[in-house]
């Protein structure tokens, strides 16, 4: 039994068939190491397709040229036009010319003026410590009406009127009193007057008056006279008073600053395509009655005033002054660049009464930039379609050109746009 056993155990076949196994175990084992050493086979240069795909490649950097070469065309042709510099033709005239103008003239043969006018005031109160005794006559404005016949009537410096309140005024000046109208109106004329004597009680609100020295003739109730505004500055006693060149500095002050800021006003009203010449305003103050004294040291100053202004339509007046200042004026567009810096004069303005005026006589000078206007639709229509070297030909037709600047695009391009509206045109008028 136990030699059986052990003969049995010396044949397990298994033993043999472990060298297989481990054969086996280890071809598995090794097989996925060939594997992984094998892989980068795959990755050499030799297996890469590249080189048998150069045609390919090429075609399509080929498109995306031609595509951008395409689209740099179409853009260009996108933004296409033509771009024209105008400048004008230009001319300084010397100018010192005389003219004519009447007021709200509605002829064309006639140059016309508006008068503007407008109103105000300034006040300044003035210390003054010296008292002074003072005796100072009232005096005020007064007009004289001739509703007795048609002839002028003088009347002497010193003429007495006699007025509604019993006191006597006297006249500052000699004066003639127009005749009756055609039309019966009466004649009338402005003159000063002053109280006879100094003293408050001759100041006063607006008056009537008669002539004292025709008292029982035909001619006293056909002669008469009205205050002006009232009659003022009468006093007797002690007061403080403002010295004569204090005055004269003060009233100038005042008249300066009230003509800047009614000029101002003025300025601020001017309609378009009129224009106001910096000389052609004139201030007209009025602080005749005003005795620059008071009670205390406070002195008040007040100075009224009107202003006066002559407008003129600018393309009338242009084309007066190139009819006068220019021979053979064809009647061409052209507007003066620098029109208001030319030097307005008028005869006497500073002490001229503007207020009822109808005529006046002036004169312009200085040097007058002419511009020619240009219309640039004419161009424009001639140019569509043309050829680029046609362009100087072309300009020859217009003679309010000095020269001109052109720029097409593209630049390859050798005609004009077919269309107006891809051409522009730009026009330097100077400022």
């Amino acid at each position: 039994m136990s030699k059986n056993l052990l003969q049995d155990m010396k044949k397990v076949k298994y033993v043999k068939d472990v060298e297989p196994i481990v054969k086996r175990t280890t071809e598995r084992i090794e097989r996925p190491e060939s594997r992984i050493f094998s892989r980068p086979k795959f990755s050499e240069p030799e297996f890469i397709e590249e080189d048998n795909n150069k045609g390919p490649r090429y075609s399509l950097w080929l498109v995306a040229l031609i595509s951008i070469v395409f689209l740099f065309f179409a853009v260009s042709f996108l933004f296409s036009g033509a771009k024209i510099t105008i400048n004008p033709k230009i001319k300084d005239i010397s100018l010192n010319q005389n003219f004519s103008a009447v007021k709200d003239s509605n002829s064309s043969d006639v140059l016309s003026f508006d008068l503007v006018a407008i109103s105000g005031e300034e006040n300044k109160i003035v210390q003054v410590d010296e008292e002074k005794d003072l005796s100072v006559k009232a005096e005020g404005t007064v007009v004289v009406y001739n509703n007795f016949n048609s002839s002028f009537q003088t009347l002497d410096i010193d003429t007495r009127l006699e007025g509604s309140n019993g006191k006597i005024y006297k006249t500052k000046e000699k004066v003639k009193v127009p005749g009756m109208t055609s039309d019966d109106k009466p004649g009338s004329v402005e003159v000063g007057i002053y109280g006879s004597e100094a003293g408050e009680e001759y100041n006063s609100e607006p008056l009537d008056f008669k002539i004292f020295g025709f008292k029982g003739s035909s001619k006293y109730d056909k002669f008469y006279a009205r205050s002006k505004g009232a009659i003022t500055g009468g006093i007797v006693g002690k007061f403080h008073q403002i010295s004569n060149t204090e005055k004269v500095a003060i009233v100038s002050e005042l008249e300066n600053t009230l003509k800047t800021k009614l000029l101002e006003k003025i300025n601020d009203q001017i309609p378009d395509g009129f224009i106001l010449f910096q000389d052609a305003v004139f201030i007209s103050i009025n602080n005749e009655n005003q005795s620059f004294v008071s009670k205390n040291n406070q002195v008040p100053v007040n100075i009224k005033g009107t202003l006066y202004g002559f407008l003129f339509n600018e393309e009338k007046l242009t084309k007066k002054i190139l009819e006068s200042g220019i021979e053979d004026y064809d009647g061409s567009n052209v507007y003066i660049s620098n029109i208001h810096d030319l030097i307005f004069f008028i005869e006497n303005g500073e002490n001229a009464s503007f207020k009822d005026i109808k005529n006046i006589d002036f004169n312009l000078s200085g040097t007058a930039k002419m511009v020619w206007n240009f219309d640039g639709d004419s161009l424009i229509e001639n140019l569509l379609g043309k050829k680029k070297k046609d362009f100087n030909e072309i300009l020859s037709q217009y003679p309010n050109i000095e020269s001109a600047d052109l720029v097409i695009k593209p630049a390859w391009k050798n005609s004009f746009p077919d269309k107006s509206k891809d051409i522009k045109i730009i026009v330097n008028y100077p400022q």
